[in-house]
């Protein structure tokens, strides 16, 4: 049966309620069940970021409305950018309180270049400093900014409380449920090409899945025809051949589930098994004659590490893969769903990934050591290019908010990492600043940033372009304590330790030479012996026998240990633990290769 199908993804900045839109919309129509909700993997949940793209559908006045759910972070704008093709319209939302963010303008950007009509929903609309009216003006002068067409500019304003579930068009209106929003879909959104008897299939993937008994799985929009269950199928793509693969199961989508169909018809998204090689951006069709639908390119990664085997004195005991075939295997497998990044071969065993920035690689590495993978990585670095004999780099817009006590030191830091500050915009005790600079300059700063505004402070940025090299940059260099012994740290030591800067270990934890232990606030390079006893005599003194008072450490993570790493450093990544270490493990060899 054609029944009316409308496609749309809800696009915003980090953190303004697409999710939560998104499960409420659910829970609306009938399609949520329990507190199933969007955000369904182990890292989205303890985050409270969505990382991957991922699809639902309700059904709302005999309409199928096909929703993708995108993530708001800006490494992870490679999952934007491809949904973006398959869909008809975008819901854009927006924080009433804090107006367009860097990742607003990114997915709206390459929503406008589509021709897409976006629909804003104003959430959030139930915060103390909420102006609904000033951000529905910001929205505006976003989409003039853009080059937005005037029909692109007479958008359709909701207004929502998503974590309430309620929404109203007119801000006056009272809010009862979210239909308003459902309403202004079935209005706004054309409603997809039907099925035609007799033609031709034709559709494009843009994700993937991964079953263990189905293998690679495909999801598709329908452009045209209808695909069945058992079909022989050609699969297209402009730079490569095309090959022949027959479809195993085809399964549509309701609510977080998927529900297997014998066949679906143009307009739907569809997910696919059968085919071993698809890929994104691939046709499918039963045509030979059908040309391939234009590829889905996404923007360059800016940030790149090497991947390498660990070497360290306690390597093999926590991991259960952890040779250099093994890693590279899980990094093809991640090339197969991660478009935003790219791998390569490096020099000896290691490989050297590419991403789109130091939470794009940090989450990969988080999934690989909870598989049970162990590895150690470099300092992450941005990939500088030449174009034209002109040395290039990429380059960021930065959105400081803060209370306006704090400014001045973030002002000087981000001034000294090679930013420009662009505009300044106070509001009542807080301040947003805008700056331009080099993504290098932000490399090891957002902690140094959350130290600087006690926690206070928002940043977020996004990638501009690339644009001549800025040269050198002044960071604040933190020397490493780097332990001369092998033993378990006692808190003896680590008491005299903890006054010459911070550490990372606490007492009881194994170490080995040329582990890093802590840092030294002076900024100088320092051997030390966390394994050092006391003395014990059989003399008593007055004042020699007093309790150790030890500081509590601080526990590294990925995220931690990628902003503090140096360049003659490794971050060993292991299922329980994560630790900082020397290249070259003794002084001697350091010495040596200095």
């Amino acid at each position: 049966m054609n029944q009316e199908i409308r496609n749309i993804a809800i696009i915003a900045h980090v953190d303004h309620g697409k999710t939560t839109l998104t499960d409420g919309l659910m829970e609306f129509t009938g399609a949520r069940e329990g507190d199933s909700s969007m955000d369904s993997n182990q890292l989205e949940k303890e985050r409270g970021i969505t990382i991957y793209a991922k699809n639902t559908s309700v059904e709302y006045k005999g309409t199928k409305i096909n929703i993708i759910d995108t993530p708001g972070h800006a490494d992870f704008g490679s999952e934007v950018e491809r949904v973006l093709r398959s869909i008809d319209c975008v819901l854009l939302v927006v924080d009433a309180q804090e107006g367009p963010m860097p990742q607003t303008r990114f997915v709206l950007k390459k929503s406008l270049e589509l021709g897409h009509k976006p629909i804003v929903i104003i959430n959030k609309i139930d915060k103390p400093a909420a102006n609904p009216d000033q951000c529905e003006e910001q929205v505006l002068e976003l989409f003039y900014e853009l080059g937005a067409t005037d029909a692109q500019t007479n958008f359709p304003v909701v207004y929502a409380v998503g974590r309430d579930k309620v929404a109203k068009r007119n801000i006056d209106d009272e809010m009862v449920d979210l239909a308003p929003v459902l309403d202004t879909v079935l209005e706004h959104v054309p409603a997809s090409r039907p099925y035609e008897e007799g033609e031709a299939l034709e559709a494009q993937v843009f994700n993937l899945g991964y079953d263990k008994f189905l293998g690679r799985l495909a999801v598709a929009r329908i452009y045209k025809g209808r695909v069945t269950k058992g079909q022989f199928v050609i699969v297209k793509h402009k730079n490569t051949e095309s090959y022949r693969g027959k479809i195993v199961k085809i399964s549509t989508f309701r609510g977080v589930h998927q529900l297997e169909t014998g066949e679906a018809l143009a307009g739907d998204i569809v997910l696919i098994a059968g085919l071993e090689k698809i890929n994104i951006g691939d046709t499918i069709t039963d045509n030979e004659s059908t040309e391939p639908l234009p590829t889905i390119n996404v923007d360059e990664p800016t940030v790149s590490m090497t991947f390498l085997v660990n070497s360290s004195p306690f390597a093999g005991r926590e991991g259960k893969y952890v040779t250099s075939r093994q890693i590279g295997e899980r990094l093809e497998k991640e090339l197969e769903i991660n478009v935003g990044l790219q791998v390569a071969p490096g020099e000896g065993d290691s490989y050297i990934v590419k991403g789109r920035g130091e939470m794009h690689i940090a989450i990969l590495l988080e999934n690989m050591r909870r598989e049970g993978y162990e590895l150690s990585v470099s300092q992450p670095k941005v990939i500088v290019k030449e174009v034209d004999g002109i040395k290039q780099e990429p380059f960021e817009e930065v959105i400081v908010d803060v209370p306006s006590e704090y400014q001045g030191s973030v002002i000087e830091r981000l001034s000294n990492r090679g930013f420009v500050m662009q505009n300044m915009l106070p509001h009542e005790n807080q301040v947003r600043l805008i700056f331009e600079g080099p993504t290098r300059g932000l490399l090891g700063y957002k902690n140094q940033f959350v130290i600087d505004t006690k926690g206070e402070g928002i940043l977020t940025s996004r990638f501009i372009e690339f644009r001549p090299y800025a040269g050198e940059i002044k960071k604040r260099r933190l020397g490493s304590m780097t332990s001369m012994a092998t033993g378990k740290a006692l808190g003896f030591a680590l008491a005299g330790l903890q006054e010459r800067g911070e550490l990372y270990i606490g007492a009881g934890t194994e170490v080995y030479e040329g582990m890093v232990v802590g840092n030294t606030s002076k900024g100088e390079e320092m051997m030390v012996n966390p394994t050092k006893g006391k003395q014990l005599t059989n003399m008593r003194a007055s004042g020699s026998d007093d309790n150790i008072g030890l500081t509590p450490h601080r526990p590294l993570s990925i995220e931690i240990g990628l902003e503090i790493v140096g360049e003659d450093e490794y971050l060993e990544v292991c299922p329980e633990s994560i630790r900082l270490r020397k290249q070259y493990l003794t002084e001697s060899e350091r010495k040596r290769n200095s």
